[in-house]
């Protein structure tokens, strides 16, 4: 009996760990998230969003958006909130409405895969006070520096904060405008921020962005 005791507890030591799983539920079933499907991603881009952003993502509308190399986590989550509202664009609006979940996930993964081309600095007036609005904040006003979050060369933090190195400056002044202005809601921290700059501000830290690398 204690040989057979013995030779139990040895075979019980030596069984593989397994992973604990839900009743019913065994490795083969366990569900998996579907990874992004960037032949999928690129041909859905293609038909819904290169007319505005370009084919590879790197607009030459001002207006419009540089998409290439956005981190793809930020990406998908302003599909979603253009789709639900919570991004009020009229526009996007009725272009995401049309995507289902897995066709915003396909064409964010795709786009944020092309290499962004670089911008350029216009107004050389103004690009001193962007640079130091851009690195160092307003300090009497307590305005917090960009480049806290989107870091110093505005690559951006992944999936916390947008990459805005070489954005058109125009898109930028127009978000921030609409950030502080109350058009744009869907983040609060940037609402804060933008709630303290002028027109001049915005200008000039819009300008600078554009030329970063």
């Amino acid at each position: 009996m204690k040989l057979l005791a013995s030779l139990l507890t040895a075979a019980a030591l030596a069984a593989p760990v397994l992973p604990a799983f839900a009743a019913g539920e065994s490795p083969a079933t366990k569900p998996q998230a579907a990874k992004p499907d960037l032949a999928k991603g690129e041909a859905s881009f293609g038909a819904v969003c290169a007319a505005c952003h370009a084919a590879d993502g790197n607009s030459t509308i001002p207006a419009n958006p540089k998409l290439a190399q956005q981190h793809p986590e930020y990406l998908f989550k302003q599909l979603q909130e253009f789709k639900s509202g919570k991004r009020n664009n009229a526009i996007m609006k009725g272009f995401a409405a049309a995507l289902s979940e897995e066709e915003m996930k396909n064409i964010a993964w795709w786009v944020a895969s092309k290499p962004a081309k670089p911008g350029f600095a216009k107004d050389k007036d103004l690009v001193m006070l962007g640079e130091r609005i851009y690195r160092g904040g307003i300090a009497d006003r307590q305005i917090a520096a960009c480049a806290g979050c989107h870091s110093p060369n505005g690559a951006g933090i992944p999936v916390q904060y947008p990459r805005l190195s070489g954005q058109h400056a125009d898109y930028v002044a127009a978000q921030l405008i609409a950030f502080r202005d109350g058009v744009r809601t869907n983040s609060l921290q940037m609402t804060q921020v933008a709630a303290k700059l002028n027109d001049r501000e915005i200008r000039a830290v819009s300008d600078y962005i554009a030329g970063l690398r």
